[in-house]
């Protein structure tokens, strides 16, 4: 039986794998999950799979470095999703993203080297904000990274670390770039969660610039699904984008969302510094070698999440604190 390690477990995604794991149709496994709780980190984002027997919750920092020594000795694989997320947070104070996304994957990559050497599996979670604006084609695997913000700059700069360390090291590191996710469970600061659950309580849609800003979709469970095939099937030292196929302006998501919630209008802001105007990257890779195909069609998924705000209004409201612009 597997023992896996899960860092930042308890927030959007992360808690998404942890129920995947525990919940759907794949072996047998014990899961301890590692989260600081904050803001974006809640317990009850775990509350199905609470009880379960191969569940253990640890609250914790990655950069504790005593406490993810003992964790990692206890684990021959680490899924790594812990990291501060949000572009608007990064360009007011960059300060907690350079702690937690590089000072935090350091921490756990040194355990993990010092404890297991090349036996352990490290999947680490990134994004395709690495990469920068792309105006035309889609970034592969082996393009350069040109990352504009402190968030995406820390995410690239733990990248080249975990990939550092299977070099040196030895390590067997996986590394996955994801394009934009949406679905249950998603922090009201970001973009789709934003856009519904303002819709919800009767606001607008805050909306920077122009609109036509263009990211790639995924559902949240079709991510989940290809860093399990990652994890259990990729190789030592590569990188898989990961992506949806939906790519789509942030103007046309608003209107889409605005007639979905049957309220509401877009409200424009002014842009905000440094922001990238595509992103897209090529999956080939992944599909090719581990076989991954996005399950969920994008205006269902659309439909479902807004569905599940309006069920689940005790999860969001009051409405969180740090909304922003898409």
């Amino acid at each position: 039986m597997d023992r896996i390690l899960v860092t930042g477990g308890a927030g959007f995604i992360g808690s998404q794998y942890v129920r995947a794991l525990l919940t759907d149709d794949s072996p047998p496994a014990t899961v301890t999950v590692l989260d600081g709780l904050t803001y974006a980190g809640r317990l009850d984002n775990l509350a199905p799979v609470a009880t379960h027997p191969s569940f253990r919750f640890v609250q914790g920092d990655i950069c504790d470095a005593p406490l993810v020594d003992t964790l990692v000795a206890e684990h021959e694989q680490i899924v790594h999703f812990a990291a501060e997320s949000h572009v608007d947070r990064a360009i007011a104070d960059g300060t907690a993203f350079a702690r937690t996304n590089v000072l935090g994957t350091q921490t756990l990559l040194e355990a993990t080297a010092r404890r297991h050497g090349d036996a352990a599996v490290f999947v680490h979670v990134s994004t395709d904000e690495v990469y920068g604006s792309v105006p035309t084609g889609s970034s592969s695997e082996r393009d350069l990274l040109d990352p504009s913000s402190p968030y995406s700059a820390t995410k690239a700069a733990s990248d080249l670390l975990a990939l550092a360390y299977h070099r040196t090291h030895g390590v067997d590191v996986r590394v996955t770039r994801c394009a934009n996710n949406y679905g249950p469970y998603q922090h009201p600061e970001k973009f789709i969660a934003r856009c519904i659950t303002n819709l919800l309580d009767g606001g607008d849609v805050p909306l920077y610039g122009d609109g036509l800003n263009v990211r790639d979709w995924l559902h949240v469970a079709d991510h989940a699904r290809a860093l399990d095939l990652v994890r259990t099937k990729g190789a030592a030292g590569e990188i898989y984008n990961i992506g949806g196929g939906t790519e789509l302006p942030n103007r046309e998501i608003a209107e889409r969302l605005i007639a979905l919630c049957g309220r509401g209008r877009i409200h424009r802001v002014a842009d905000r510094p440094g922001h990238d105007r595509r992103y897209s990257v090529d999956c080939s890779k992944i599909a090719g070698l581990l076989g991954f195909v996005p399950r969920h069609d994008f205006d269902t998924g659309l439909e479902q999440t807004v569905r599940w705000y309006a069920g689940h209004r005790a999860w969001w409201a009051p409405p969180a604190t740090g909304k922003s612009a898409g």
